[in-house]
């Protein structure tokens, strides 16, 4: 696995209501001289480059068995537009781990009757973006083994990578390192909602902002007036599961884009098998033999680009691509080129959220060999998931226990029925797991589900925007399931 693609999935692309949310990184200095206002604990100030926002720290501590260290939550706040019909606040995550709600909120555009309705507030959840950041050694991180590891020497060499890594982290980061799990972030989360002064919250989260919103509603239902979770993660699901439905879902989404390939004229592969030719495609990668343009794409590399081409979806280049890909003589697998003289630290928070809040342990190699095993029975053609496989393989040589292991979902007393929103066929979020959110909790949700495909189904299309409004709005479910795929071009 290259260090491009473990870096890169730090950066994904940050999903809003209409597909709008900014995709850069880069933290926006909060403070800005005037504008100051007084709310609780919160001290407003007009949020630099932003002069329709607000900013504000909310002090918080690290671990609450020991409330007198603290780190500053970073808050954005864009107010209703029109406060005499004002609902209350709808809070917001993008997911990720490692996504900005202050950055969501300073740069989404949301439907302009939810901006005449709500507070839009986002917050960078603890250890991500400006809120106490997690950082670690660059040289470490650059010094990530490149490869599944092929043998018992090779997984000791990884689980000793990550040892170091985790110690590396757990230095420069302090004390919180040791408390980024999602329910560490509820509690903050509920926190900010007293800082507020709200009774209730309204609550909108995306990808692994589903699983923030799924234990806030277990731990304070009776806080929520709405929330909409949309691509969901499944927190019930042990380590096997959890690896082959995630590579279930990334073979669905190929097989839907060789059923679309089939069906349309304009694809570059109209005609042809697409799904054979990938097939062959990713056989020669296997052997050495794949090349774009003269340089080698190795197995990983296919995968990988399928996967980020599917969460679009971009089905229209990705048939290009595939298509301008030739085999030949295979080359022999060289070591890719480090760049492992980097100074400086830069923030990594992923293994530390994921390894908190899963108690995803492979512990040798033979158990390796038995999940990749089960990962290609349930996709024969993909294989896996770049994103979860390698989510896992972070955990290896991490502690046995998870701060916030899996269990199944239980919503509280006093919530509302929570609208759970998933595309039919989504490379990251798999439909698998919003049917099995909806099945733990079958009358506490209402699933609605996107005919179509891609990471991200409210802000598809008009009938999922529409279906998330009303009920934002006026708390109305959708009437139907359903809502039909849009057409990709």
């Amino acid at each position: 696995m290259s260090n491009a693609h473990r870096r890169g999935r730090a950066h994904r692309r940050w999903y809003a209501l209409t597909a709008a949310v900014c995709a850069t990184a880069v933290a926006l200095p909060l403070y800005a001289a005037q504008g100051q206002e007084e709310s609780s604990t919160l001290t407003w100030q007009q949020c630099k480059g932003h002069s329709d926002a607000q900013c504000a720290t909310l002090t918080l501590p690290i671990d609450r068995s020991s409330p007198w260290k603290t780190f500053g939550m970073k808050v954005a706040r864009r107010k209703a537009t029109n406060p005499s019909k004002r609902i209350g606040v709808l809070l917001i995550n993008p997911g990720g781990p490692g996504g900005s709600g202050v950055n969501m909120a300073l740069n989404s555009k949301f439907p302009a009757e939810l901006r005449e309705r709500f507070d839009i507030v986002g917050f960078d959840p603890r250890g991500t973006g400006q809120s106490h950041p997690l950082t670690c050694s660059t040289k470490l991180i650059n010094k990530a083994p490149q490869e599944l590891p092929r043998n018992q020497a090779e997984f000791e060499q990884l689980a000793s990578y990550n040892r170091t890594l985790r110690q590396d982290c757990r230095k420069h980061s302090g004390p919180l390192f040791d408390h980024a799990d999602t329910l560490n972030v509820v509690r903050d989360m509920d926190a900010l909602r007293a800082a507020l002064g709200e009774k209730k919250i309204n609550f909108f989260g995306h990808s692994y902002g589903t699983l923030i919103g799924q234990q806030y509603a277990q731990k304070y239902g009776r806080h929520v007036r709405s929330m909409v979770l949309d691509s969901n993660m499944d927190h019930s699901l042990g380590t096997t599961k959890l690896a082959t439905t995630a590579a279930a879902a990334v073979d669905d989404s190929l097989t839907a884009f060789s059923q679309w390939c089939s069906a349309t004229s304009t694809c570059a592969l109209h005609g042809q098998d697409a799904l054979g030719r990938w097939d062959r495609l990713l056989a020669a990668a296997n052997r050495g033999a794949l090349y774009d343009s003269g340089t080698p794409i190795s197995a990983d590399g296919l995968i990988s680009h399928a996967y980020d081409s599917f969460s679009g979806p971009e089905w229209p280049a990705f048939a290009t691509w595939l298509k301008s890909l030739r085999t030949g003589t295979p080359h022999r697998q060289a070591d890719p080129p480090r760049t492992g003289s980097a100074s400086g630290t830069e923030p990594h928070v992923r293994p530390a959220v994921f390894c908190q809040d899963w108690q995803a342990r492979v512990r040798n190699y033979q158990d390796l060999q038995a999940l990749v095993r089960a990962e290609k029975a349930a996709a024969p053609h993909a294989r896996t998931s770049p994103e979860m496989r390698e989510a896992i393989l972070g955990c290896v040589g991490w502690p046995e226990k998870a701060n916030n292991p899996q269990r199944p979902l239980h919503i509280a007393p006093g919530a509302p029925t929570i609208l759970l929103t998933n595309a039919r066929h989504d490379p990251a979020t798999g439909h698998a797991w919003a049917r099995n959110v909806h099945r733990q909790a079958p009358h506490r949700t209402r699933l609605l589900t996107y005919e179509g495909s891609g990471h991200g189904a409210v802000g598809a299309t008009p009938c999922t925007i529409n279906a998330m409004q009303q009920y934002l709005l006026h708390l109305t479910l959708p009437p139907k399931a359903n809502c039909p795929a849009a057409d990709i071009n």
